[in-house]
């Protein structure tokens, strides 16, 4: 038996995502990564999330409760299970360890829908600068990966966030609002949302203000519905159908 792959290094990962790179494998127990940079590229606009009648009132009527960073290794294995139509997974073993610690060191996120004490839905991504480069997200239930994507668009939103990167285009994203942009577009828009002072290399783990602009907003959006007697659902539906 071999001895485990070791893992990525945060510094490397990141560097990589400043870059506009980010790892893949081929199947699940494949220890070997390789990079990759689309020459066309998905990204939602921070202000260009569609949401739907049917979503906006799957949000105002709170069907999931939503937490954020609660259960960021339970994401990744639920993204990374064969399904259907993707038996095989880019998420292997190795790329899954060195997110989660990439995780514990506050640059790799996730949100959470629950039903009871069954998580149903959820997302992870990368966040640095004012930059989330989404990875994966999984439904077990009715529209629980939508109501992911949509609690994410208005926490970057609250957070300054300005961009939000997809990676590749497919018709569940596109349904939402994203859009495609060539290589070129999206370094641009990445280089300005990373910020021009963005520290590469041996530094490139040091905190950046992303963890803690996420949380912040997710906070005050509890708060806020808290002090307006309403649901972070309903204050959801309304920006978001109000400013799509």
């Amino acid at each position: 038996m071999h001895a485990p792959a070791p893992l990525i290094p945060a510094e490397l990962l990141l560097t990589a995502y400043r870059a506009g790179i980010f790892p893949m494998s081929d199947d699940r127990e494949d220890d070997e990564v390789f990079w990759v940079e689309p020459r066309r590229r998905a990204i939602v606009p921070i202000d260009g999330f569609r949401c739907s009648r049917s979503l906006a009132r799957v949000l105002r009527h709170e069907r999931f409760r939503v937490t954020l960073n609660a259960d960021f290794a339970g994401v990744m294995d639920a993204c990374a299970a064969p399904r259907a139509d993707h038996p095989k997974t880019w998420i292997s073993r190795r790329i899954a360890m060195s997110y989660r610690a990439l995780h514990l060191a506050g640059h790799a996120h996730s949100l959470e829908c629950w039903l009871g004490d069954e998580m149903v839905g959820g997302l992870y991504g990368v966040a640095f600068g004012r930059v989330f480069c989404g990875e994966s997200m999984f439904s077990r239930a009715p529209d629980a990966s939508k109501v992911a994507l949509a609690w994410l668009a208005a926490l970057l939103r609250r957070g300054d966030f300005r961009l939000h990167d997809c990676q590749f285009m497919t018709p569940h994203l596109a349904s939402l609002g994203a859009v495609e942009v060539s290589r070129e577009a999206y370094r641009a828009l990445l280089a300005d949302a990373a910020g021009a002072g963005a520290v590469l290399g041996a530094e490139a783990g040091a905190s950046d203000g992303a963890a803690a602009a996420l949380a912040a907003a997710f906070d005050s959006l509890l708060a806020e519905a808290a002090g307006r007697a309403s649901s972070p659902g309903k204050l959801i539906a309304q920006s978001l159908t109000h400013t799509s």
